[in-house]
């Protein structure tokens, strides 16, 4: 017999968990069914305006209030009424740190830790991180991305912490996973047009990765204007480890961080720029999801798929949790150690 996924796993413990946590009964939908055009529902999707209920109370309010500044101007992910969420995910483990200084000082020395001992405070915590439109680092400008905003169709990381090093400014930009399978495929592998973006006329280009194989020049994200390739370089690892361009069928995501990563170290107004990833330690599918690439384990390879100034670097949901168990003092985060244990055992 088949194992369940981490996927199957976790959404049927969400459909008990919200038995007691989500005050209607009534189902949610995200998606279509394509043949017939008919909503779908889900006992661990909820009805769109009972998303807030999917927040851990002690942030709620001021997760609600950061979402509705103008000052931030940040969208939150279209699917937080979906109990899988991993934005959600996010906001429930990370986003306390803004607010709260002892978790501030906790996270500070897991930093310290899994990232660099450069780190020497956080001064800023943010939801999709993106730096003000005018800023020669937005990705408009550093991307080329010219369509989207903070949290909708730019390169926005999850969480992002900026720092005070030992020789300046830090940055750590963070890619937050729960159960998805994979940090998705390109989208520039489409054939058909979509708006001004033309479709592209040869996918199979995208499936090439021998040595001296122009990625810049083959690459229809380029068509598009986009500059990834523009700030990224293949190591010597990558150009003989990979089968194929590193984004191309379950990469996209991991390979435009690096790239915005890339380009703002680049800028040399930080001294340490780390593009991270935070994903759960049990879903083995996102884990492996880039073996076809020449990959077996992005948790330990990608970073050494690059040339540059920026490093990479990962931590399971569950290390910093744990770390947070083993520094709680006085039983301080308690409730909220709870809750996560309550709704994802953590």
């Amino acid at each position: 017999m088949k194992k369940d996924s981490f996927s199957s796993s976790q959404k049927k413990k969400m459909e008990i968990w919200r038995v007691t946590n989500i005050s209607t009964k009534r189902l949610g939908t995200q998606s279509k069914n394509r043949i017939t055009g008919e909503l779908i529902y889900h006992p661990y999707i909820i009805p769109r305006e009972n998303w807030h209920e999917t927040i851990w109370e002690g942030i709620r309010k001021d997760l609600i209030d950061y979402l509705g500044s103008p000052e931030f101007n940040v969208r939150a992910h279209t699917g937080t009424h979906n109990l899988l969420s991993s934005w959600i995910v996010c906001a429930n483990l990370y986003f306390y740190i803004r607010n709260n200084e002892s978790l501030k000082q906790l996270m500070l020395s897991f930093l310290q830790e899994k990232v660099s001992d450069q780190i020497m405070e956080i001064v800023d915590v943010h939801l999709e991180f993106a730096f003000h439109k005018e800023d020669k680092l937005h990705p408009s400008e550093l991307l080329g991305e010219l369509d989207g905003s903070r949290g909708s169709g730019q390169t926005s990381p999850d969480i992002a912490f900026l720092l005070k090093t030992k020789t300046g400014k830090g940055l750590v930009i963070t890619e937050n996973k729960f159960v998805e399978h994979s940090f998705y495929c390109c989208s520039a592998r489409r054939t058909k047009s979509k708006g001004k973006h033309e479709g592209n006329p040869e996918p199979a280009r995208c499936m090439k990765a021998a040595i001296g194989y122009d990625h810049k020049f083959n690459c229809h994200q380029t068509t598009w204007g986009r500059k990834y390739w523009s700030l990224l370089e293949l190591s010597d690892l990558g150009k003989s480890t990979l089968l194929r361009c590193p984004a191309a069928t379950a990469g996209y995501q991991l390979f435009r961080q690096q790239a915005l990563a890339e380009g703002i170290a680049q800028s040399e107004r930080y001294t340490l720029v780390a593009s991270t990833v935070a994903f759960d330690e049990r879903n083995t599918d996102l884990i492996g999801c880039l073996k076809t690439t020449g990959i077996n384990d992005f948790n330990m390879s990608w970073g050494k798929l690059f040339n540059g100034k920026a490093i990479f670097r990962t931590w399971t949901h569950q290390e910093w949790i744990q770390f947070v168990r083993e520094n709680n003092v006085n039983g301080e985060f308690n409730y909220w150690l709870d809750y996560l244990k309550e709704r994802y055992d953590y």
